[in-house]
């Protein structure tokens, strides 16, 4: 009975690069299916915000719609317009694409 226990051990431990490989696999699934589409996305924002103009259109992270009015790379803000007259100033890493404006330029 011991050398039943002693075989089967043996055999189970016989092939330990399986589990590092299915390791190895299931990271590397995860980088290019999670990890890098993402990374593209954020170099696609940042490509974005660096280059802002006045004038653009843009979205604010809390859902705010407006237009660029100006600004300042010195303390890295925006002034929006998000109604005739109403200007708020706004950190330019929170801005992002208007959706909108964004279909309209691919469908043309």
């Amino acid at each position: 009975m011991i050398s039943t226990t002693v075989l089967a051990a043996q055999a189970a431990g016989g092939n330990s690069a399986a589990p590092i490989l299915m390791m190895v696999a299931i990271f590397a699934i995860m980088y290019f299916f999670m990890i890098r589409p993402q990374q593209k996305k954020q170099k696609a924002i940042r490509n974005f915000q660096n280059s802002l103009q006045e004038g653009a259109r843009v979205v604010t992270s809390g859902g705010v719609y407006g237009e660029v009015k100006r600004i300042n790379l010195e303390k890295n803000t925006l002034e929006l317009e998000v109604a005739r007259g109403v200007i708020i100033t706004v950190d330019r890493n929170y801005v992002f694409a208007d959706p909108a404006s964004l279909q309209s330029v691919s469908n043309n």
